[in-house]
């Protein structure tokens, strides 16, 4: 890590944050104090250290164990999520700026299409038919992240491909392939790195949205936005079992977008 980046207070702390999740979310494929999924009826509704860490639900289930099942549950949603929709995203972009007339108007006005249908949507259209699930919530965010990426990537590529070199290795007869390979995505990759990085929060946002509905992670599979829609009935009994959730779905997106907002400082030249 530079020290430039080290001087940057709100870059390490999304840094902390956003390991802190990522340990979590391994830990939990090895070992919780309990089994998420182990119900324990005379034990329903214990608070904080009462009963383990951090109490549990109206099931007796351990709370702790449901909050690190659901750190990986949510953040490989996101994950996969943002991968296919970056990928797609980045290579529709890539392509089009390498042969530009028409078809930029195109993707742009295909971006505004996708972009007026939000994930929610697109989830409850897709559990009409293929039924709810992780499955149906990563396609629903992926479908929304394309168009996010190929409007990023389409703009900060055809702006490489007006600059001098670009034009010199066009002269020398280069293939448009090799001149991206070579020369554009390098000069972009810091933009979609960002851009990666704050997506991440907003997938992991979108998942507890969905799973708060009903459409994303099937149960007994701990997610943060069931635990939410679960804890509204019990919130003067029990507030703990919506402040938890609630407080760890708030620090995961503000760790992702901390590290974005420093990222992209730190890559900006004139900052």
């Amino acid at each position: 890590m530079s020290r430039a980046m080290l001087r940057r207070p709100l870059l390490l702390a999304g840094l902390v944050l956003t390991t802190a999740l990522s340990l979590v979310a391994i830990l939990s494929l090895f070992w919780t104090p309990f089994s998420p999924a182990k119900m324990q009826i005379a034990s329903r509704l214990k608070s904080p250290l009462e009963y383990g860490l951090l109490g549990t639900d109206q099931f007796g289930r351990d709370v702790a164990s449901m909050l690190m099942a659901g750190a990986w549950n949510s953040l490989s949603t996101a994950a996969v999520a943002v991968a296919i929709g970056a990928s797609i995203g980045t290579l529709v972009g890539l392509t089009v700026a390498a042969r530009g007339g028409w078809r930029s108007a195109v993707v742009m006005r295909g971006c505004d299409i996708i972009f007026a249908i939000p994930p929610i949507l697109s989830a409850m259209m897709l559990a009409a038919f293929i039924g709810a699930g992780q499955f149906t919530a990563i396609i629903a965010i992926a479908v929304f992240m394309v168009p996010v990426f190929a409007r990023l990537t389409l703009g900060a590529a055809t702006q490489i491909w007006t600059l001098s070199y670009v034009s010199a290795a066009i002269g020398m007869g280069r293939a448009g392939w090799k001149i991206t390979l070579v020369h554009v995505l390098p000069n972009i990759a810091g933009q979609i790195i960002v851009q990666v990085t704050i997506q991440l929060g907003l997938a992991i946002l979108t998942e507890a949205g969905l799973s708060f509905l009903g459409l994303g992670m099937a149960p007994p599979a701990p997610s943060w936005g069931r635990m939410l829609a679960d804890a509204q009935t019990y919130v003067g009994q029990a507030p703990w079992l919506a402040l938890l959730p609630g407080l760890t779905i708030f620090l995961s997106v503000l760790g992702f977008s901390l590290v974005g907002d420093g990222l992209r400082d730190h890559l900006d030249r004139r900052s």
